[in-house]
């Protein structure tokens, strides 16, 4: 059994390294099809009229996705600004307040939202949620960027409380105690110490949250109008997602339009990159 012990540990250390090497191969083979597909009609359009043009009209060739961007950001920072306190102070309850039959019942919900499939989340937010938007602000439709960011924020929160959650359980009971001992209290103790300890895993969570707000479409473009407008509250707005889901299926092979939504599809994944990069940037800094 010894002898074939160091060939075993080979074999998966072996099996473990390829499994690796094949995520960033992934990644890699991602990132350089959409650099290939997407800096053409970048360089044809003008970056300058692509990033910064606020019209998009395929039919005269104008591609600017300025109302685009502007859209995903507002509509992820308005999902984070409301999921992210309720996400926190769900884990913090759940981590150190709540008893077992109570936690089991809240991370039971919490999972389940984190299953439902995101057309069912569009689907309620357009029966239930859009309606009442026009009804209690007087609109003449509720399909507005305030349906998307709730619907977002509802879309996040599983990720936020599952991290986060498992960021607070880890942190050893010695800080807490310590902090009690000093005279602190508990409510202290957990929000200035626990979550403190603990911000590495909260940064994670926000990650998470931000990716999932700005990678999603099917929920969003049931809920948000689906039309180019510069963004506001209560205007039908169009998210970078939606735009290549909406216009993907009818844009020509080989087409400019085709092109521009490659392009949409790189300009979003370089704003996933960067957010994951400054969040990992600022936790570091903050361990420091």
């Amino acid at each position: 059994m010894k002898s074939k012990q160091p060939l075993v540990e080979r074999v998966f250390h072996g099996v473990f390294f390829t499994c690796g090497m094949m995520a960033v191969a992934f990644a890699v083979g991602i990132t350089v099809y959409l650099v290939i597909s997407g800096l053409p009609a970048i360089a044809k359009v003008g970056p300058v009229e692509f990033l910064l043009g606020q019209t998009w009209n395929p039919g005269k060739e104008q591609f600017g996705i300025l109302p685009f961007i502007l859209t995903s950001v507002y509509g992820t920072l308005g999902a984070l600004v409301l999921g992210l306190p309720l996400g926190l102070l769900t884990a913090l309850f759940l981590s150190k307040y709540a008893g077992r039959r109570s936690g089991r019942v809240i991370r039971s919900a919490v999972e389940l939202l984190a299953g439902i499939p995101s057309v069912v989340y569009g689907l309620v937010g357009m029966i239930v949620l859009v309606p009442a938007i026009q009804a209690a602000f007087s609109l003449s439709s509720g399909a507005t960027l305030l349906a998307a960011i709730l619907v977002l924020t509802v879309m996040i929160l599983p990720y936020i409380v599952n991290v986060s959650t498992t960021a607070l359980d880890a942190v050893p009971r010695e800080y807490e105690e310590g902090s009690l001992a000093l005279g602190a209290t508990e409510t202290e103790t957990y929000f200035k110490v626990s979550l403190h300890a603990a911000r590495s895993g909260v940064a994670t969570a926000i990650i998470q949250g931000v990716g999932r707000a700005l990678g999603e479409a099917m929920a969003i473009i049931m809920v948000a109008g689906n039309v180019a407008n510069m963004p506001g509250l209560f205007e039908s707005v169009r998210f970078l997602t939606t735009a290549i889901v909406s216009e993907m299926s009818y844009a020509s092979y080989g087409s400019l339009h085709r092109e521009a939504l490659f392009s949409i599809a790189l300009v979003l994944f370089v704003f996933i990159i960067l957010v994951n990069v400054a969040l990992n940037l600022i936790a570091r800094k903050k361990e420091d």
